[in-house]
């Protein structure tokens, strides 16, 4: 059993390389990092440094070449699609900057979507999407599809969807990057208050009001931490 003093994301090492043609791209090179449970952490850095990659590989979407990735105390790194597939759905809430709220449903419906998924019964999914979307302060717009529902709307609703199954983690990749400056800070807002209420958040971002609301700032560059 791991203890809770545990981090909930631990990277030893790490080295992401890609082909492009025929040459050969290090998107990380040796990256160590620890999340501790509760933390709420921005990995900020110029285009290119390798967050988006290194966000991937702690969301399991993508596995390194190198090294070792632990997330809740589990082994990540050389999972089988499978296996990631079903980790992800029960331990890690995903936010993104384009939203990718399903256009032919209402926000209920979308909110509920991956507790679908993850087979819970109609009545249970239903009342917690509800339950979610209130503390988003969407109750109103329950039954409104994304079409009808303002950027910052549409990104409650996809904040409420990825802590649908009580995730442990929560990332986030550009969350504000879409959004209008008023309607960012409300974002920014409700990740500070997801934060205080026991999530953990890992975000990346070049906004820098979100960066500084986080707890901790790491800063990348030519796929390395220069400093966390």
């Amino acid at each position: 059993m791991i203890a809770d003093s545990a981090p909930i994301v631990s990277l030893r090492n790490v080295r992401r390389d890609y082909a492009l043609g025929a040459e050969r791209v290090h998107a990380l090179q040796g990256v160590s990092l620890d999340v501790e449970r509760g933390d709420y952490v921005a990995i900020v850095g110029p285009s290119g440094c390798g967050k988006s990659t290194l966000l991937n590989l702690i969301g399991v979407i993508d596995q390194p070449t190198s090294g070792t990735v632990t997330i809740s105390g589990k082994r990540v790194d050389a999972m089988s699609d499978r296996e990631a597939t079903s980790f992800r759905l029960h331990n890690i809430g995903f936010v993104f900057q384009r939203f990718y709220l399903m256009p032919i449903l209402s926000a209920l419906e979308n909110v509920a979507l991956p507790m679908a998924e993850a087979k819970l019964r109609r009545e249970e999914r239903d009342a917690r999407a509800g339950e979610l979307l209130a503390y988003v302060g969407l109750s109103s717009r329950e039954r409104h599809r994304p079409s009808e529902l303002s950027g910052g709307e549409q990104q409650r609703v996809a904040i409420a969807r990825a802590l649908a199954n009580h995730p442990a983690l929560l990332l986030a990749d550009e969350p504000t990057g879409e959004l209008d400056a008023r309607t960012g800070t409300e974002i920014i807002s409700l990740f500070q208050r997801l934060n205080s209420d026991g999530t953990t958040i890992v975000v990346v971002t070049h906004d820098e009001d979100l960066a500084n609301a986080a707890r901790h700032n790491v800063h990348m560059r030519d796929g390395r931490i220069v400093n966390a």
